[in-house]
């Protein structure tokens, strides 16, 4: 162990479990933020030594600042927490659903990541990973990339709302940049996960993407901020 600690949002299950178990590895003490205290519990103790509850959801003003009076300081924020309620285009989706999602997805991250700074600043070097998605990224949607088939308008909430939390990404790290701060983001590749339909199929191991995280959770000082980065490090454009 050392004296280094971490809050990964949503880490009960998922990347987000694999990579407060990964930052546990590597000694730090990671808070297991999780909306469901009893499903965040058996997250930290399957993840074991390092492993702290921190009940947090991310929707809720008063919870994130009931969580945050626990955190003295803090050197790790994985933003990680988010939903896909829905694959429809845009034409087919509800106002209500675009809300639910940017909720979530974007004032949920601006909530944890602003009651958090204080803490963050206390620490010698500040890191802060935003989890993303490649379908995200504007030049992928409109161009041949990598990771998925260009030119579907689907799971537009999902996208748009990772699409403005990119936006954050490269603002906040423009802002705490004097500071010390690393602001990244990551394109973790569609896993299997239980975020929607799509990646419940997939057969991609969420612990590889959560590998990617963990080391832009760990970047040294002379390292790259306000990034957007694939799970195998390359760089993805805006």
């Amino acid at each position: 162990m050392n004296d280094r600690t971490a809050l990964v949002t949503g880490a009960n299950k998922g990347i987000g479990k694999h990579i407060a178990r990964l930052l546990a590895a590597e000694g730090l003490t990671v808070y297991v933020g999780s909306r469901d205290p009893g499903l965040g519990q058996r997250a930290v103790e399957e993840i074991g030594e390092g492993a702290r509850l921190l009940v947090l959801d991310v929707t809720d003003p008063d919870g994130i600042a009931r969580a945050a009076a626990q955190v003295d300081r803090l050197d790790v924020l994985v933003n990680n927490a988010g939903i896909s309620p829905t694959l429809a285009p845009p034409a087919d989706t509800s106002v209500e659903e675009f809300r639910r999602t940017y909720e979530t997805n974007v004032f949920g991250v601006v909530a944890v990541t602003n009651a958090f700074l204080p803490a963050l600043r206390r620490s010698p070097h500040p890191r802060i990973v935003n989890i993303s998605s490649g379908t995200a990224s504007l030049t992928w949607s409109t161009n041949p990339n990598p990771q998925f088939t260009p030119g579907s308008g689907a799971a537009a909430a999902y996208r748009s709302s990772k699409a403005a939390l990119n936006a954050l990404t490269v603002l906040y790290a423009q802002t705490l940049a004097e500071h010390g701060f690393k602001v990244n983001a990551l394109a973790p590749g569609i896993r299997a996960t239980d975020l929607n339909p799509l990646a419940t199929a997939a057969g991609n191991d969420p612990a590889e993407a959560a590998q990617a995280a963990t080391r832009l959770a760990l970047l040294p000082d002379d390292a790259p901020t306000a990034g957007f980065f694939s799970w195998d490090g390359t760089p993805v454009p805006w």
